[in-house]
Formats: C-alpha cells, sequence, structure tokens
C-alpha cells in the first residue's frame, strides 16, 4: 500500500512529453509509480479534470532571507513553486554581506557561507532552497566598494567562493549594473568562474547591459562561460528601452550560436513589460564608488557629472535613459510618503520645488536619502517578452522581493500569470512546453536531480492545478492578490497546499550542491 494516491488527473512529466491521463503514487518522499489501477492507498485524492506536473522551479529568485520571517511564507507555494534559486544577481548574504548594507538596506550577520545555509535550515523553509554566491558580496568582503582590487584581492575571492561551492551553493552569480560588481573586468569575472567549473556549477548574470549595450554584454557574458567552461544562465532576458525594443532576436541567436560553439546557454524570463530594483540603478553605478553614494548626491558637481554619464547612455550609464520618470514607481523608500507614487508625481510635489520638476534632481535626491530605495520600472515591449517567451531555451524566473509592502506583482503570481495570460488566453505554448519551461528546463540547469520531472523514483514534490482558472490578478498598485487555480502542492510527498489554501506546515529543505 502507498502512501498516497494522485487520482484521475492529466500528468505532465516536464520534460515536454504529452499528456496522460493517469493517477501517481507516492510513497515517503518519492512518486513511486505513474499510470492505472495503481491499488490501493493511504489517502486517495480525486484530481480529475486538473493539471499534475512537477513541482514549479523558479530560476531566479530573491527570497535569501524569507526564511528567516516569523511566520512562514508561502507566496511561492502559492503560485506552485516548490524549489527557488536564491542569491541571483551578484548579492547573497554571505559571505560577509556586511560591506553591502547600505545597499541592500539588510543588516545581518557575518555569515560563512556554510553559516548562512545552516542559519536558512534551522528556521524552516516554507519551500526548498537553492542559493548562488553573489560575485558582488565576494568582491564586498574584500574590498568593499573600492573600484579596484589590490594585489591578492583576487585570490582571496576565489578562495572564498571556493568555500561556498563546498559548502554547497548552487553557482556563480552576478550584478553586472550594480557596484561594486560593475567594477570588475571580465577576467576577474572568468577567474570567479574557473572556479565553478571545478565544482560543476554554472555562471548565472544580470548582465552588465540590457538596453543599448545589449548586444555587447551578451558577447561578453558568453566569453566568461567558454573561457572557464561553465553552464551559462542568462538572468531574467529582456531588451530594455524604448530606443532599443526589436532586437529579441538577436538575443536569442545569440545564445544559440553560443551552443552551437560549445556554450551550454540558457537564459531565464519573467511574464511582464515592468522590471524592479534598486532605485539607485537609474543613477551610474560610479555614483556609488568608494561607498560614498550620499556625499556623491548632494554636491552640485557631483550630480553633474553623473547627469552628463547618464544621459551619455551605453554600458555604465544606469537606466537612466531606459525610462522615462512617469515609467518610475517607486516601491519602498524610506521616507513612506514616497511610495507608490510615480518619479514624476514625486518631482511635481511641491516639497521639491526647490528643484523646479527636474526629475533628475530629484532621483538623486531620493537616493542620497535612501540608498536602499527600490522601483518598478516600465522597460519592455509586448512583441520581446513574447519573441523570448517561446524560445525553448528560456525557462521561468520570477526575480522576486520579499514578499510585503508594494513589491512587483510577480513576486505573487509569476508562475499563474505565465500559465494564465501567456499559454491559456493568449497560446502562446502548448501546456506540455510550458511545463517543461516551468520545471525541468531550470532543474537541469543547476543540477537539481530528481525535480523538475515527474516519474518514479522523482522526488513527490508536485503541484496540481486547473488549467482553465489558473492566474494572477496582481496589479502594480495591489500586487499581493493570492492566484487562482492552485488546488494541491506537495513537498516531498507532503500536502502543504490543499484545495488551494497553505496548511501551514514549513516542509521546505536547503538544497545543497553536490548532495
Amino acid at each position: 500500500m502507498v502512501d498516497l494516491i494522485l487520482r484521475g488527473g492529466t500528468v505532465y512529466d516536464g520534460l515536454g512529453s504529452p499528456a496522460v491521463v493517469s493517477d501517481v503514487a507516492v510513497t515517503g518522499d518519492r512518486v513511486v509509480e505513474v499510470g492505472r489501477d495503481l491499488g490501493s492507498a493511504r489517502r486517495v485524492i480525486d484530481v480529475s479534470g486538473l493539471a499534475v506536473t512537477p513541482g514549479f522551479v523558479d530560476a531566479h529568485a530573491h527570497s535569501d532571507l524569507v526564511p528567516l520571517m516569523a511566520q512562514a511564507q508561502p507566496f511561492k507555494l502559492l503560485q506552485g513553486v516548490t524549489t527557488e534559486v536564491n542569491g541571483n544577481c551578484g548579492f547573497s548574504y554571505a559571505p560577509d554581506a556586511s560591506a553591502l548594507e547600505e545597499l541592500t538596506g539588510e543588516e545581518v550577520p557575518d555569515w560563512t557561507f556554510a553559516q548562512y545555509l545552516d542559519a536558512i535550515a534551522d528556521a524552516g523553509p516554507t519551500n526548498h532552497v537553492a542559493t548562488l554566491v553573489g560575485h558582488s558580496t565576494l568582491r564586498g568582503a574584500v574590498a568593499g566598494f573600492d573600484e579596484h582590487l589590490r594585489e591578492g584581492d583576487l585570490d582571496r575571492m576565489c578562495e572564498l567562493a571556493a568555500a561556498a561551492f563546498t559548502a554547497g551553493a548552487c553557482g556563480l552569480s552576478s550584478g553586472l549594473i550594480y557596484p561594486p560588481g560593475s567594477y570588475a573586468g571580465t577576467a576577474e569575472l572568468v577567474a570567479l568562474a574557473t572556479v565553478a567549473h571545478g565544482y560543476g556549477v554554472p555562471y548565472t548574470t544580470h548582465m552588465r547591459d540590457e538596453g543599448a549595450g545589449l548586444a555587447a554584454a551578451l558577447d561578453e557574458a558568453v566569453e566568461i562561460a567558454r573561457r572557464a567552461r561553465v553552464r551559462l544562465q542568462v538572468s531574467h532576458c529582456k531588451v530594455a528601452g524604448r530606443a532599443n525594443h526589436g532586437q529579441a532576436g538577436m538575443l536569442l541567436a545569440k545564445l544559440r550560436q553560443a551552443r552551437l560553439e560549445g556554450v551550454d546557454a540558457r537564459g531565464d524570463q519573467y511574464p511582464y513589460l515592468a522590471g524592479a530594483t534598486m532605485l539607485a540603478a537609474l543613477l551610474p553605478p560610479s555614483a556609488l564608488a568608494g561607498g560614498q553614494v550620499r556625499d556623491v548626491l548632494t554636491d552640485p558637481a557631483g550630480r553633474a557629472r553623473l547627469r552628463a554619464q547618464a544621459e551619455s547612455g551605453g554600458t555604465g550609464a544606469g537606466l537612466w535613459q531606459d525610462a522615462a520618470p512617469d515609467a518610475v514607481l517607486v516601491t519602498a523608500h524610506a521616507e513612506a510618503a514616497h511610495s507608490g507614487r510615480t518619479l514624476a508625481a514625486i518631482a511635481a510635489d511641491p516639497a521639491f520645488a526647490h528643484l523646479e520638476g527636474d526629475a533628475w534632481e530629484v532621483a538623486c535626491a531620493l537616493v542620497a536619502a535612501d540608498p536602499a530605495a527600490t522601483m518598478v520600472i516600465s522597460l519592455m515591449s509586448e512583441e520581446d517578452v513574447t519573441e523570448i517567451m517561446r524560445d525553448p531555451l528560456i525557462g521561468v524566473g520570477s526575480d522576486n522581493g520579499t514578499p510585503v509592502g508594494l513589491e512587483h506583482p510577480r513576486t505573487w503570481g509569476c508562475f499563474p500569470r505565465f500559465f494564465g495570460t501567456y499559454v491559456r488566453e493568449r497560446r502562446l505554448l502548448p501546456l506540455e512546453e510550458a511545463v517543461r519551461k516551468a520545471t525541468s528546463a531550470t532543474a537541469d540547469q543547476f543540477a537539481l536531480h530528481g525535480r523538475g520531472w515527474l516519474g518514479p523514483g522523482s522526488w513527490a514534490d508536485v503541484c496540481v492545478f486547473d488549467p482553465d482558472t489558473i492566474g494572477h490578478s496582481g496589479t502594480y498598485a495591489d500586487p499581493s492578490v493570492q492566484p487562482s487555480g492552485i488546488a494541491y502542492v506537495l513537498l516531498e510527498g507532503f500536502v502543504v497546499v490543499e484545495s488551494g489554501e497553505f496548511t501551514g506546515e514549513r516542509r521546505g529543505r536547503v538544497l545543497r550542491a553536490g548532495q
């Protein structure tokens, strides 16, 4: 007798195979059989008419500290996500993230990477988590916000990276628009990626430019992966900035060409036209050089110098040229009155009358007052988003933030929106291919063995959803709406979402590479 049978559902194996109406039998933490007439079970759940899939795997998450929150946070389980990959965009919270506290707004212990993973495991994650080690964190631990490394600094960074991989980091990430990572040259990244090669883990990158300099940034990412012989994951694939729209085909062609040249290059994407990041990303990264951001931004000559650099565009100019002030929504700021308002609206506020409505000057003032302030920024075109989404090399990654406040709706609804808006309503992809993109496409890239597929021997991480109702109605103004259509979620055989509601159990685990 098995522990559980999911009976009569339409089973998608996560590998892109045609769906079959079958039962799924679970014993302990594993799927033991998929078929019909599987005998008796201690519990049977009728899932007739529903899709039964592997639990979704989020390729790009920023939930690094979420397990440490006092209350369980089921925002990913309620999307069908059973595993997240954290530590993206060059920012992990170990080893020694103290140098980045002003930028991230988070004060954390001086953890080694092993200590960080132990702390997350002890807290009890709500879903499974794997974690990358961040290049910016490694650089900050050794050199702070200095633009240039001293003799021996890179060797020390490589030692810290090796310790992280030994502890179970699932890859190396970079965020090359954010300081201090943006100060690195290609050779520095190759050196660290070569350490990753020795552990068989990939290199993921928020590239140096996603707008006017997209082609050159892609070339650099491929060069790093080719020279280090590592798998390449291009984070949140997009074409940013109205002047740059229409280059999705170029992005995809470069990924395909890289594969022809022997680089295992893939990417991830969220199904929205707006991104979210730190408000400081509007400015050139040099604004934060040396950790003196407030000094630079309160100096008129410093602001003028940065403005000239920002308005020149190109790599290293920040996002200023890629979005109009009315397309920048401030989502969190130390001055709460600014949250939920566009940069254009804030610039028109009488409180900033002394700046005469100059949106650049207001942006500088906002960042000077709170370097950790965040924004949602509209950057992409629907045509580019859908072209990228169709490509088989692109998986799904939410790029979520912490599930509080006015976060981007992708935090609460990325995966249901993908399946509801783009798969069911717009028929952009067949359901079996959409499931593959949300499961094995990412699990394989990060060597999450036994996850991302559904069959005898796989981990019993399972999502059961209604293809006719799955979706998310959250908006940028009201993002934290619970998704619809997710009926059941299993974590290693435990039912953690039942009839659409979280059971309250924290059954997630820390997934350590190589274990």
